[in-house]
């Protein structure tokens, strides 16, 4: 089969692209649905309106964020949900997104005037799960440079941790990264704690031996 056709497969990925696509192409331009879903601090704090926690992950700030985030969900989505059905990796999903913007209330909780989008900190989780279950699936990062997902995810968190302890003004919700892709890895070896003991036995195999 084609990715396509694992597409179809996969009901769980192909809504959640769905929705994020139809939602986010409502949203742009659209000011006040926008200012409706989004993860707004001084909203959340002064009103209580913590589902944006949830809604804000299925806008987007522009065409291009969109199609980043649900290409990695694309190519990534339908093998996740293969290997942990249709509840875990809806589970999966929607944790790594709490969690992602979870991250973001604590690390910005003094800056009320913050706000953010997108399904970065789902993807991220997405991303580092099915790193747990495929570490040496190869992928192209930047589309040119080949690499075992495994140590993709590595640099990823690294990189988000350490972007999100400089406050690096970039206009990226690095915190959400770093929440949804931890929770994502945390929520596989809590329902799967077989996944991260075959990863380590692949990765063991891979050392040369010793004479």
């Amino acid at each position: 089969m084609n990715e396509l056709e694992i597409l179809f497969h996969a009901p769980a990925t192909l809504a959640l692209l769905i929705a994020n696509v139809v939602i986010s192409i409502a949203a742009f331009g659209n000011a006040r649905l926008v200012d409706r879903l989004l993860f707004d601090m001084n909203r959340i704090r002064r009103f209580n309106e913590w589902y944006r926690m949830v809604t804000s992950g299925f806008i987007h700030g522009d065409p291009f964020h969109l199609f980043l985030n649900m290409l990695a969900l694309y190519f990534m989505g339908p093998f996740l949900e293969a290997r942990t059905g249709t509840i875990g990796f809806i589970v999966i999903y929607f944790t790594s997104l709490v969690a992602g913007s979870a991250w973001s209330f604590m690390e910005h909780f003094r800056q009320p005037n913050y706000r953010s989008l997108g399904a970065s900190g789902a993807v991220s989780g997405i991303t580092t799960a099915t790193a747990v279950f495929f570490p040496f699936a190869q992928i192209m990062v930047f589309f040119a440079l080949p690499m075992p997902l495994g140590v993709f995810a590595i640099c990823y968190i690294a990189f988000s941790a350490w972007a999100s302890r400089s406050n690096i003004r970039d206009g990226i919700g690095h915190s959400a990264h770093l929440g949804g892709a931890l929770m994502g890895i945390a929520i596989v070896c809590l329902f799967w704690p077989e996944a991260p003991q075959n990863a380590w036995e692949q990765f063991v195999a891979t050392l040369p031996t010793r004479f």
